[in-house]
């Protein structure tokens, strides 16, 4: 996973532009992937089944960030992730993202974009019941901090070309709160004693 996230950080270097959503979920593959597979080396997993569960909610994080940040992408590192077919299908031209001009067609691209990374949270929600108690909870943050990355961009009609879709302070802290609490619950859990392995549902 080392390996992939350095060839993603020299494949930025590279490349700036897209032509099919398969491309960007390549790149989704090297920049975010390794990250989860990293987090379930460390809480003792090393199955493939699990990896590629985690696969998808890593990715599709990878691609919220991409829609909600399309214009500053462009502007600030000359990026555009949005694949060209979906912007030659949509009618939406690179100028158009650089001068903030919103379209009916750019709306509808973004809202796919949204709905096929939302459907892709929802596959890799099934991780969550395979993992320990301990570590579900702040593992099921990172869905649940994409899902309301995702929620702020339907809340502004798919704009996110004004004005870039941002979480309140109340949703982050909600966030943060409901992490917190899943951690102290772990520990009151570990201090009542050890967790029989197969209820833990560690892998063998």
């Amino acid at each position: 996973p080392f390996l992939d996230l350095i060839d993603a950080f020299e494949k930025d270097q590279r490349v700036t532009r897209y032509e099919t959503f398969a491309q960007v979920l390549d790149y989704c593959r090297r920049s975010a992937d390794p990250v989860g597979r990293i987090v379930l080396h460390m809480c003792g997993y090393h199955d493939e089944p699990r990896q590629k569960l985690s696969d998808l909610t890593c990715s599709a994080l990878q691609l919220a960030n991409f829609w909600q940040d399309v214009r500053r992408d462009l502007l600030e590192r000359e990026r555009i992730y949005l694949p060209a077919e979906s912007l030659r299908e949509f009618a939406v031209t690179e100028e158009q993202i650089r001068t903030g001009t919103v379209t009916p067609g750019f709306k509808a691209m973004v809202k796919r974009e949204v709905e096929r990374t939302a459907r892709m949270f929802d596959q890799g929600a099934a991780l969550l019941p395979t993992l320990a108690p301990v570590y579900r909870k702040q593992i099921a943050l990172f869905g649940q901090g994409g899902r309301a990355v995702l929620a702020a961009i339907r809340r502004q009609d798919y704009d996110t070309l004004t004005r870039r879709p941002r979480l309140s302070r109340w949703q982050k802290g909600r966030l943060i709160a409901g992490t917190l609490a899943a951690y102290l619950a772990g520990v009151g859990r570990r201090n009542a004693g050890p967790v029989p392995e197969a209820s833990a549902g560690r892998p063998a």
